[in-house]
């Protein structure tokens, strides 16, 4: 039912002559699996811009060999190491106020530079924090280290750099840790659809490494649903932020 909403709701966009803008980023790639391949496969065979959380830390010319053959691919840098610092209860985190603040930052700035060092043509100066956390001020330190944008999840907020966030995440990361049914995922993202005048871009939020059937199933659906419908324009995340 949720799917057939979806798609009701798109041809009507496209009858009043309106379009609505997704993009698509995956985290966690460190380096090729066949996780991955499956992912670039899929996106490819749509024709869907991908922006991929890379973590610097342990990664390098074996995903940078990988992804060159890609030209759809964009590399966003993904924290440092993916490491929780925070002291439990807290929900994890690694880019919070539990290290001194200098630590943070210089560890942003190695990932950035080798980062940008390994993907010349293909990475994109946006920080995308691990479990989507960041503490304010760090934050407010990302312009000088040379990030220009921000990526979380959630609808947008002021922030002293560009955001684009992601809305619609597909794993059931409080449940059963595999992909969110079909049906509530087309709700969510009709949510968004219908929720706003004028539309932001919509963000679909992915992680290969850990995708199940479902989660799998529900991607082949929503780029066969939105891929060459006449209101949905996939784009990537470097152009909606030029734009």
């Amino acid at each position: 039912m949720s799917r057939n909403a979806v798609k009701d709701h798109l041809d009507r966009l496209a009858d009043e002559g309106r379009t609505v803008t997704f993009w698509l980023r995956d985290d966690d790639a460190v380096t090729p699996t066949p996780a991955l391949d499956r992912l670039l496969m899929l996106t490819s065979a749509h024709e869907v811009p991908l922006t991929l959380a890379v973590i610097p830390e342990e990664t390098g010319e074996a995903l940078a060999r990988r992804l060159a053959s890609v030209p759809l691919a964009r590399v966003a840098v993904h924290g440092w190491s993916h490491r929780s610092y925070a002291v439990p209860p807290a929900k994890k985190q690694e880019l919070g106020l539990d290290r001194p603040l200098e630590s943070v930052t210089d560890e942003l700035q190695a990932g950035f530079e080798k980062l940008r060092e390994l993907y010349p043509a293909q990475f994109l100066p946006m920080l995308v924090p691990p479990w989507n956390r960041i503490a304010p001020a760090i934050v407010d330190r990302l312009p000088a280290i040379g990030f220009t944008s921000l990526s979380v999840f959630g609808r947008e907020k002021s922030a002293p750099l560009a955001l684009l966030n992601t809305h619609v995440d597909i794993m059931d990361w409080h449940g059963s840790h595999g992909g969110k049914p079909a049906e509530a995922l087309f709700a969510e993202l009709l949510s968004y659809l219908a929720g706003e005048e004028p539309m932001r871009p919509i963000g679909i939020l992915t992680h290969h490494l850990v995708h199940d059937a479902a989660a799998w199933d529900f991607l082949e659906q929503l780029f066969a649903l939105t891929a060459s419908h006449p209101a949905c324009r996939w784009r990537h995340s470097a152009e909606i932020l030029s734009a």
